[in-house]
Protein backbone atom coordinates (compact mmCIF):
# COMPACT_ATOMS: atom_id res chain seq x y z
CA UNK A 1 0.00 0.00 0.00
CA UNK A 2 1.22 3.47 -0.69
CA UNK A 3 0.61 6.15 1.73
CA UNK A 4 0.58 9.67 -0.06
CA UNK A 5 1.69 12.94 2.01
CA UNK A 6 0.61 15.23 -0.21
CA UNK A 7 -0.51 16.49 -3.30
CA UNK A 8 3.49 16.50 -5.18
CA UNK A 9 3.50 12.99 -4.73
CA UNK A 10 0.62 12.82 -7.39
CA UNK A 11 1.72 11.90 -11.19
CA UNK A 12 -1.04 13.99 -12.30
CA UNK A 13 -0.11 16.79 -10.44
CA UNK A 14 3.47 16.82 -11.59
CA UNK A 15 1.97 16.48 -14.78
CA UNK A 16 -0.22 19.42 -14.82
CA UNK A 17 2.33 21.76 -12.78
CA UNK A 18 4.92 21.28 -15.20
CA UNK A 19 2.42 21.75 -18.44
CA UNK A 20 0.86 25.55 -16.00
CA UNK A 21 4.65 26.27 -16.30
CA UNK A 22 5.39 25.55 -20.03
CA UNK A 23 2.34 27.33 -20.59
CA UNK A 24 3.47 30.46 -18.86
CA UNK A 25 7.03 30.17 -20.84
CA UNK A 26 4.98 29.94 -23.93
CA UNK A 27 2.40 32.62 -23.01
CA UNK A 28 6.19 35.48 -23.06
CA UNK A 29 6.05 34.78 -26.83
CA UNK A 30 2.44 36.05 -27.41
CA UNK A 31 1.86 39.26 -29.00
CA UNK A 32 1.75 42.02 -26.86
CA UNK A 33 -1.80 43.12 -27.85
CA UNK A 34 -3.04 39.48 -26.32
CA UNK A 35 -1.59 39.84 -23.19
CA UNK A 36 -4.31 40.94 -20.82
CA UNK A 37 -7.18 39.10 -22.73
CA UNK A 38 -6.12 35.81 -24.18
CA UNK A 39 -3.60 35.75 -22.49
CA UNK A 40 -4.72 36.01 -19.06
CA UNK A 41 -7.24 33.73 -19.71
CA UNK A 42 -4.91 30.72 -20.79
CA UNK A 43 -2.60 31.49 -17.88
CA UNK A 44 -5.73 31.04 -15.24
CA UNK A 45 -6.62 28.27 -16.50
CA UNK A 46 -4.03 26.36 -16.71
CA UNK A 47 -3.03 27.18 -12.86
CA UNK A 48 -6.36 26.39 -12.15
CA UNK A 49 -5.46 22.48 -12.87
CA UNK A 50 -2.72 21.64 -10.78
CA UNK A 51 -4.61 23.92 -8.16
CA UNK A 52 -8.01 21.96 -8.43
CA UNK A 53 -5.91 18.66 -7.94
CA UNK A 54 -4.47 19.90 -4.93
CA UNK A 55 -8.15 20.76 -3.34
CA UNK A 56 -9.22 17.53 -4.56
CA UNK A 57 -6.53 15.66 -3.22
CA UNK A 58 -7.52 17.74 0.64
CA UNK A 59 -10.86 16.66 0.19
CA UNK A 60 -10.41 13.02 -0.86
CA UNK A 61 -12.49 11.75 2.30
CA UNK A 62 -15.22 12.99 0.85
CA UNK A 63 -15.99 11.67 -2.34
CA UNK A 64 -18.88 14.08 -3.81
CA UNK A 65 -16.27 16.92 -3.19
CA UNK A 66 -13.53 15.03 -4.36
CA UNK A 67 -15.22 13.98 -7.68
CA UNK A 68 -16.47 17.61 -7.93
CA UNK A 69 -12.76 19.40 -7.79
CA UNK A 70 -11.66 16.51 -9.94
CA UNK A 71 -14.52 17.53 -12.13
CA UNK A 72 -13.17 21.56 -12.08
CA UNK A 73 -9.83 20.37 -13.17
CA UNK A 74 -10.55 18.04 -16.22
CA UNK A 75 -12.78 21.37 -17.27
CA UNK A 76 -10.50 23.91 -17.07
CA UNK A 77 -7.66 21.29 -19.18
CA UNK A 78 -10.48 20.54 -21.59
CA UNK A 79 -10.23 22.15 -25.03
CA UNK A 80 -13.05 24.58 -26.09
CA UNK A 81 -13.09 23.90 -29.76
Amino acid sequence: MIILRSHKELEVYKLAYKLAMDIYELSKTFPREERYSLTSQILNSSRSVPANIAEAFRKRRYAKAFVAKLSDSEGEAACPV
